[in-house]
């Protein structure tokens, strides 16, 4: 997305830097600061030039932003950038119409992704200006979220741990254990599936780089002193591409699965894939087959099975055997 569909999050990151009293703001560091955040965002690196932050500042000088007052403060010959009264801030002024209409639409997108750390301030600002708008609107988009999932609480500690390369105690307690248990982690990464989210890392204990655990299951985060172990052995664009979900089992390898789909379910995994290795033929008027080529896991069985009669696992036999196992544990369920 064009970085001017972003002014709220660049001028919010200027009101931050105005409002620190103990560092000094030059220009091209107001601009790193922008690029940082919208790097986070969009993966682009230098979006934000000279021209836009000196428009930025303007605006947010004008009465058609908040009149904010800057000191004459300079280094040498370089400007310092700092509010008059460092207590001061955009967020706690009402959003005029004209700033509020420039917003809206960016916001309501990005309010989406409210749950993500680097995004933690947008629920505040979304806030303020529903608050001021003084009238009510329809939502025109949404999307596919759980928030009610336990643990969404620790998004951000475990973003921000990634990022700063902090190692964890996380006291844990999965569906199998009785009691809570702790686990040293050096964080890697975080995934979301089936809308849960996992945090990837080394487990200290077992020295394993790809341990994950499900964010719903931890009940305590504590950041170490010890020293992080970098990630030197996996490429997380690449982990998950021979997988469904999350799990990657330690005896697994990459097979070639045939299924069957029948009717309405053809049509629709013909139009959305399972996964990016499908290759799809119709066999008739109302058989789709499809092969894949992934590794068999707990998640990939989930998804077979929520097809129920629509779906038949052609190969390989093991998957086939696992498949006819669980319906006919469910249908022993009904006797």
């Amino acid at each position: 997305m064009a970085i001017s569909k972003f002014p709220l999050i660049r001028y919010k990151v200027l009101d931050r830097c105005f409002r620190t009293s103990y560092k000094k703001y030059f220009i091209d560091d107001l601009i790193d600061e922008c690029n940082k955040v919208l790097f986070d965002m969009t993966g682009e690196e230098e979006s934000v030039k000279l021209r836009q932050v000196r428009d930025d500042i303007a605006f947010m000088r004008s009465p058609e932003g908040w009149n904010i007052e800057l000191q004459e403060l300079y280094d040498g010959k370089k400007r310092i950038y700092r509010y008059e009264d460092t207590k001061f801030s955009i967020m706690n002024l009402p959003l005029n119409a004209k700033v509020m209409e420039e917003f809206r639409s960016s916001v309501e997108v990005l309010s989406q992704f409210e749950g993500m750390p680097q995004f933690d301030w947008l629920q505040e600002s979304l806030a303020k200006m529903n608050m001021e708008a003084n009238r009510e609107t329809t939502p025109i988009i949404s999307f596919d979220a759980n928030p009610y999932l336990k643990g969404i609480e620790h998004l951000s500690t475990l973003y921000q741990a990634i990022k700063n390369k902090t190692v964890l105690h996380i006291l844990y307690q999965d569906f199998n254990s009785p009691e809570p248990y702790i686990i040293t982690l050096h964080p890697y990464h975080l995934k979301q599936y089936n809308n849960r989210w996992f945090l990837f890392g080394r487990n200290e204990e077992k020295n394993i780089a790809t341990w994950n655990l499900a964010i719903d299951r931890m009940l305590e985060i504590t950041a170490s002193s010890d020293k992080y172990i970098l990630n030197t052995e996996i490429d997380w664009t690449d982990y998950f591409d021979d997988i469904i979900g999350v799990t990657k089992l330690p005896d697994a390898y990459t097979e070639e699965l045939i299924l069957h789909f029948y009717g309405i379910a053809g049509k629709y995994v013909e139009n959305k894939p399972i996964h990016g290795s499908q290759k799809s033929k119709w066999l008739n008027d109302t058989t789709l087959e499809i092969k894949l080529n992934l590794m068999i896991n707990y998640e990939l069985e989930r998804l077979v099975l929520s097809y129920g009669e629509s779906i038949k696992v052609i190969s390989p036999p093991g998957l086939q055997q696992s498949i006819i196992k669980n319906l006919q544990n469910c249908l022993g369920c009904y006797h």
